[in-house]
């Protein structure tokens, strides 16, 4: 899948073009389970339109596959985005079985994750527009170091739960 394709997961973002006015917010998402299966934990970072960034690194205290914590995380970082009031948003992950499960009209199944896959599905389609777009995994480092982060990783660095910073 290429890097830039954005698949519209939800009506209104296929409406919406790179240049559009619409004030889409930048999420990147990573989900970790360490061993795999193990402990899992997540990581986002979320851009407002305003450029206020917020961050999410945060334990499951479950055990699970890294696929499972990938929804995970996306799920967590739409709970922020709603939080924030948020309608539009291009969210990016490293995780190929993600983008398949929640864009291609009839992927291949992952029976032990469909009810979160579909509670992911239904999440999504409480927002004007989402893009999801698959991104290489060295694209996608920050967010996986705040998933690190939340296992209290050797040499990762420390991240709080939520956290919000404001351009200048």
């Amino acid at each position: 899948m290429p890097v830039t394709a954005a698949i519209p997961v939800s009506p209104a973002a296929s409406a919406a073009s790179p240049d559009s006015t619409v004030p889409y917010w930048t999420v990147h998402i990573d989900g970790s389970a360490l061993p795999n299966p193990g402990r899992m934990a997540l990581g986002a970072i979320l851009v407002s339109p305003a450029g206020a960034c917020h961050t999410v690194s945060q334990d499951t205290h479950r055990t699970g596959c890294n696929n499972e914590a990938e929804v995970l995380a996306l799920l967590a970082a739409l709970e922020v985005l709603r939080t924030q009031q948020a309608q539009h948003a291009h969210v990016y992950s490293d995780s190929s079985i993600l983008v398949e499960q929640l864009t291609l009209a009839k992927p291949k199944p992952v029976v032990r994750l469909t009810p979160l896959y579909d509670q992911a599905r239904a999440a999504v389609r409480q927002f004007a527009g989402v893009t999801l777009h698959w991104v290489p995994r060295h694209r996608n480092q920050q967010a996986d170091a705040l998933a690190r982060a939340a296992l209290q990783l050797p040499g990762a660095v420390p991240a709080p739960k939520t956290a919000v910073h404001r351009k200048p």
